[in-house]
């Protein structure tokens, strides 16, 4: 999904160290987190043995898909409290960062433009959006569900600037994203 990913970019951009980059290390941390060789050999679907084979050094490289496996397992379970203490930040003081390029669909007054378009736009939303928009991940949202809440923040913020102007702008959609980066 295109949001759920672009927080996980953002919730890996605020690593304070790197992960541990060798097989051994991986597994070595793995095994810390998860406990046995064979909670490791069920998460990354290899068997126990090979999980010890990839402690001992016995095998220095991991097939490339198995490799990805250990390299997604390790990047979801690093520094955990970092990453918390960061979401908590932005969705209580500092907002979050949205930068897409995408096409706007609006509905607005008789007599002005409402023709969507795409249009690249750097905006940064108040730390409301970002708690709904973490509130929505941990519950579960859909894909489509989050794009709203960030139509939502961009109609407040950019389209009508905080209740400056287009006061009569009353849905704003997000669609066809080219790209969507999130920063917080």
């Amino acid at each position: 999904m295109e949001i759920h990913d672009a927080i996980e970019r953002a919730d890996r951009e605020s690593f304070t160290r790197e992960p541990p980059k060798t097989l051994k290390g991986q597994i070595g941390y793995l095994l810390k987190q998860l406990g046995s060789a064979k909670a490791v050999a069920q998460e990354i679907g290899v068997t126990a043995d090979s999980v010890n084979r990839y402690r001992r050094g016995a095998r220095k490289h991991a097939r490339a898909d198995v490799a990805a496996k250990i390299d997604d397992a390790v990047r979801q379970r690093w520094q955990p409290q970092v990453r918390k203490r960061r979401q908590r930040q932005a969705a209580t003081t500092g907002g979050i960062t949205v930068e897409t390029r995408a096409r706007f669909g609006y509905t607005a007054p008789v007599g002005t433009t409402d023709d969507g378009r795409f249009r690249r736009l750097t905006v940064h939303l108040p730390p409301e959006y970002a708690r709904r928009l973490f509130d929505a991940r941990d519950a579960g949202a859909s894909d489509q569900q989050m794009r709203q809440i960030i139509a939502d923040g961009f109609k407040e913020i950019y389209f009508q600037d905080g209740g400056a102007r287009a006061m009569g702008l009353s849905d704003v959609a997000l669609n066809e994203i080219d790209y969507l980066d999130l920063d917080f």
